[in-house]
C-alpha cells in the first residue's frame, strides 16, 4: 500500500471515529436542512425531521443569507470534529465554533415549539404562547445546543417546530435551518424511567418475590437483564408466548445473580406438590420433569420427589429408575436407599429390601427422623394410597 493511499485511509478512519463516542453519536441521517424565504413582515415555521429514539441532545444552526450566498460547511460536517455534546455545552466557544462562517446582513427573530397547535396560534396572533425557547433579539446567525434539561426536550417528543419572523419590512429574507440530533446509545434502546417501570411491575408480580429476602436487588438485576437483551420496541412486539418465555429466562438469570434462584425452583416444586395432592398427578409429574429435570435445574431431591410420585401411583419400575438417577447425583443420600427398599418390597424382592433395612436401620435421614421413624411414617402414607401392606410386618420386625 502506498504512503499516500495509507494517509487517505487514515484520514477517513479518523473522521469516522471522531464523529461519535462509545456513549452515542451524531445522527447524520435524520437531520434537518431546510431553507425558507420570508417575505417582508412574514411569519413561517419549519418542522424538524423525526428525532431518532434515544435523542438526548439537539444542535441547531440558523443562518441568514443574502442573494447568491451559500453555506460553505454544513452543520453535519462541522460536528464530525466534535465527538460528543460536551464539547459544545462547556461554554460559548463551542457554540461559536458551530456558527456559519458566512451570513447575510438581514436579521430575524425565532422561537421553538413542541407542538403544531401552538405554532398555528403564533402564526395567527404573533404571540409566543407556550414556546419552549424565544429569541426576541433579531439575529443573522445562531447555533445552540438543546439538552434534556431544556424545556424543548422535555417529554418523549419526536419533533420540534421553529418559527421565524422577518425583521426586514421591505425585502425578502433567506433563512437556513440545520438540526442534528445526538443519540445516546443506552437511551436509544428505549428504556427510560417510564418504560423501566413496566419491567418493575412485571418483576413485582412474580410469585417467587414473596419468598425473596433481596427483592430490590432482584428487581434491579431483572430490569438490567431484560434491557440488555431487548430494545423496548422489541420487547413490546413479542407475542404472549415469547414474552412469557423471555420473562421466565430473565427471572431465573436474575435470581442466579442475586443468589436466590433456589427459591424460584421451590415455587415450581410447591406447584407440583399441590397438583399431586389435588389429584392431578400427571400434571405434577410433567411439571417436575419438564421444568426441573429437562431444564437441568434439578437437584437430587427433585429425583426423590418424582420417584415418590411414581411409587405412590404404583408405577414401581419408573420409581426405581428415578431413585437410581437421584442416587447417582448424591450417592451418600440414604433416603434413596430407603425408597429403593420400598420398591423392592412392593415388587416381591423382600430379601433385597431386608438387606437395605438391616444395613441402614441405625441411620438418621435428612428429614431429621431416624430410619425406624421414617419407615413407619412411609408405611402409613402407603396405606392411604392403597399400596399393598402384606410385607410391612416383616420389615418392622427387622428394625424394631
Amino acid at each position: 500500500m502506498s504512503k499516500k493511499l495509507y494517509l487517505i485511509l487514515s484520514l477517513f478512519v479518523s473522521i469516522g471515529s471522531t464523529a461519535q463516542s462509545k456513549d452515542g453519536y451524531w445522527d447524520n441521517i435524520r437531520t434537518t436542512n431546510e431553507t425558507i424565504i420570508l417575505k417582508a413582515g412574514e411569519k413561517k415555521f419549519i418542522k424538524s425531521a423525526n428525532f431518532p429514539e434515544g435523542t438526548t441532545e439537539v444542535v441547531y444552526r440558523i443562518t441568514m443569507l443574502d442573494d447568491n450566498q451559500k453555506i460553505s460547511s454544513s452543520l453535519v460536517s462541522v460536528l464530525k470534529s466534535i465527538p460528543d455534546p460536551t464539547g459544545i455545552s462547556q461554554g460559548t466557544a463551542g457554540a461559536v465554533f458551530l456558527l456559519s462562517t458566512i451570513s447575510g446582513d438581514d436579521k430575524c427573530k425565532y422561537a421553538i415549539y413542541q407542538n403544531v397547535i401552538d405554532v398555528e396560534n403564533y402564526i395567527k396572533t404573533g404571540k409566543n404562547t407556550n414556546a419552549c425557547f424565544v429569541q426576541s433579539k433579531p439575529i443573522n446567525k445562531e447555533a445552540k445546543l438543546l439538552s434534556t434539561s431544556s424545556k424543548c426536550l422535555l417529554g418523549n417528543i419526536e419533533n420540534l417546530y421553529f418559527t421565524f419572523e422577518s425583521n426586514n419590512w421591505i425585502m425578502n429574507q433567506k433563512i437556513v435551518l440545520e438540526i442534528v440530533p445526538w443519540v445516546d446509545v443506552k437511551s436509544s434502546r428505549g428504556w427510560n424511567p417510564e418504560t423501566k417501570k413496566e419491567l418493575l411491575t412485571i418483576a413485582q408480580k412474580q410469585e417467587v418475590v414473596k419468598s425473596l429476602s433481596k427483592k430490590d436487588e432482584f428487581y434491579a438485576i431483572f430490569i438490567e437483564n431484560v434491557g440488555a437483551k431487548y430494545k423496548y420496541s422489541e420487547f413490546k412486539q413479542l407475542i404472549s408466548v415469547e414474552k412469557n418465555r423471555a420473562i421466565e429466562q430473565s427471572v431465573e438469570e436474575s435470581l442466579k445473580k442475586s443468589g436466590e434462584v433456589e427459591k424460584y425452583y421451590d415455587v415450581i416444586r410447591n406447584k407440583s406438590l399441590k397438583l399431586f395432592n389435588s389429584g392431578k398427578s400427571n400434571d405434577a409429574i410433567e411439571l417436575i420433569t419438564t421444568e426441573m429435570i429437562a431444564k437441568k435445574r434439578a437437584s437430587y431431591k427433585d429425583y426423590g420427589v418424582l420417584g415418590d410420585y411414581y411409587l405412590l401411583l404404583k408405577q414401581y419400575t419408573k420409581a426405581e429408575e428415578i431413585y437410581n438417577q437421584g442416587l447417582k447425583q448424591n450417592p451418600s443420600e440414604i433416603n434413596f436407599q430407603l425408597n429403593l427398599a420400598h420398591v423392592y418390597l412392593f415388587t416381591d424382592r423382600v430379601s433385597q429390601a431386608k438387606d437395605i433395612h438391616e444395613k441402614y436401620s441405625n441411620q438418621t435421614l435428612f428429614t431429621g427422623n431416624s430410619w425406624k421413624e421414617q419407615v413407619k411414617l412411609d408405611f402409613k402414607e402407603f396405606q392411604k394410597f392403597g399400596l399393598p401392606s402384606d410385607n410391612f410386618k416383616k420389615i418392622l420386625r427387622i428394625i424394631e
